[in-house]
């Protein structure tokens, strides 16, 4: 609880991931990939509850050993490559409201940014208040400049690469959803249903905190980041 908001804390973590099969209970330095997540938001000093959205025991098995709830099993229409993160996320709440227990904040941790640290989900609530916001996703400063960047025709000739492509010196910085932190007050998120809306707010983490694992490679620098960081 922060301010006498309660919050819930949902980690969404299907068994079917087809790029990397087992992903979510898959060994990352020693311990299964969700277990980093898992750890990190139980260590937070606002969160009330920490629960697991699975349809895959043996992610139910490792969560719960690590400290997390998993009060049910996600419906397998809610399982699927097509499935909607947001529906899978307003399954949940619905779940716990039909419980009888309605959190005021949701904080939306998915496994696959072990990277995330304890620090970051609290500075996150923290910056929710102090910015009156509604809503807080994380980003990084994107090292790659997208003004370098073009399309190429079918046979990969580069004679009209990047002319009237925008670019521009001194163009501002952009930024990059890394996919580690998603917070919004309940109604806020209903409302939009997702995070982003006028009252949304950054919250910006380094590069090297926002790996967020898709494939092999993702896999290999988030071991090495979190060696380096160890």
């Amino acid at each position: 609880m922060y301010k006498d908001k309660t919050i819930l804390a949902l980690i969404p973590a299907r068994g079917g991931s087809k790029r990397l099969r087992g992903k979510n209970i898959r060994s990352l330095n020693g311990k299964p990939l969700i277990a980093w997540t898992v750890e990190e938001a139980m260590k937070s000093g606002y969160v009330d509850n920490v629960a697991v959205s699975t349809d895959d025991r043996k992610i139910a098995a490792v969560s719960r050993a690590r400290g997390a709830a998993v009060p049910f099993l996600r419906p397998a229409r809610l399982a699927t490559d097509s499935a909607s993160g947001m529906d899978v996320l307003l399954h949940a709440v619905d779940w716990f409201e039909k419980k009888g227990k309605r959190y005021d904040l949701i904080l939306l941790l998915q496994p696959t940014s072990p990277l995330r640290t304890r620090a970051d989900i609290d500075n996150a609530i923290r910056l929710l208040f102090s910015k009156k916001a509604g809503a807080i996703v994380s980003v990084y400063k994107s090292g790659h400049k997208p003004y370098w960047s073009d399309t190429l025709p079918k046979n990969r000739c580069m004679k009209d690469f990047m002319k009237g492509s925008g670019f521009k010196a001194g163009a501002p910085e952009r930024y990059t959803l890394n996919g580690a932190i998603y917070l919004g007050y309940s109604d806020y998120i209903r409302r939009h249903r997702g995070f982003i809306g006028q009252k949304t707010f950054a919250y910006v983490m380094p590069e090297e905190r926002s790996v967020d694992i898709d494939n092999e490679f993702d896999f290999w620098l988030a071991g090495r980041a979190l060696k380096k960081h160890k």
